[in-house]
């Protein structure tokens, strides 16, 4: 038995050690009794997903300058990838490859970069205001656990499709609730950790969403008792976000 997990662009989208997603993603299959096939898209290949119905598809955080190499070699593709997403296929987008998906990305100078267009969020940069945070957000009644770090933020109404309600921290701005956005099994979100193991009850989600009957966490005891660790640390309001 297999699983077919596709890497979107891995030498430019991996930033911040989310590339360990997959790695723990990868694991936890084989500890479930599947293997896992892992194919890595580069940026001057056809991707997998074009001819093919990959199991997982995940892009990780990168540079500004390379969303925009990211955003041309993906715009040929917007329409495959609407139907993966209504079809079902999971997807994990982390840091701000979100951004990719949206209407576009304003700089600070020059004309704004439109992006794939599926989603209605506009994304602002701000090159000399990094921001930095915890987050704790609560989805399908457990929480997530996370950090951010960014120079940007997305601005429209992620009401109906977004992925988790922020209990500390700010959604997709300030003043947003909602964090990311969950739309069928596509799951984009500024949270970075790694975002899988840092938060086992979502990597089991995600796990069950693959077809995975009965998963099973790589250091599940390991993985649980530092999750509770940072849970209650982030819940404690003499925690600082920032």
């Amino acid at each position: 038995m297999k699983k077919v997990i596709e890497v979107l662009y891995p030498e430019v989208a991996n930033l911040y050690g989310d590339p360990y997603n997959v790695k723990y993603l990868a694991q936890c299959l084989e500890a479930s009794g599947w293997e896992a096939e892992i194919i890595e898209d580069a940026l001057n290949k056809t991707p997998y997903f074009a001819d093919h119905t990959p199991d997982f598809i995940y892009m990780g955080p990168m540079t500004e300058h390379s969303q925009e190499l990211v955003i041309g070699a993906l715009r040929p593709y917007a329409e495959r990838i609407r139907e993966l997403i209504d079809g079902n296929v999971l997807f994990l987008i982390t840091g701000n490859a979100p951004e990719i998906f949206g209407e576009a990305i304003e700089c600070e100078e020059g004309e704004p970069l439109e992006a794939l267009g599926l989603y209605p969020l506009r994304a602002k940069r701000k090159m000399f205001a990094r921001y930095n945070s915890l987050i704790l957000g609560e989805f399908e009644n457990m929480e997530i656990v996370g950090f951010k770090s960014q120079f940007s933020h997305s601005y429209g109404d992620n009401a109906a499709v977004g992925f988790m309600k922020v209990i500390r921290g700010d959604g997709c701005c300030p003043g947003n609730p909602m964090e990311g956005i969950r739309d069928h099994h596509f799951f984009a979100t500024y949270t970075l950790g790694p975002l899988l193991p840092l938060n086992p009850d979502f990597c089991l989600y995600l796990l069950g969403l693959m077809g995975v009957e009965n998963p099973v966490l790589r250091f599940e005891a390991e993985a649980r008792a530092a999750y509770e660790i940072r849970r209650k640390e982030f819940e404690d309001e003499h925690t600082t976000l920032n």
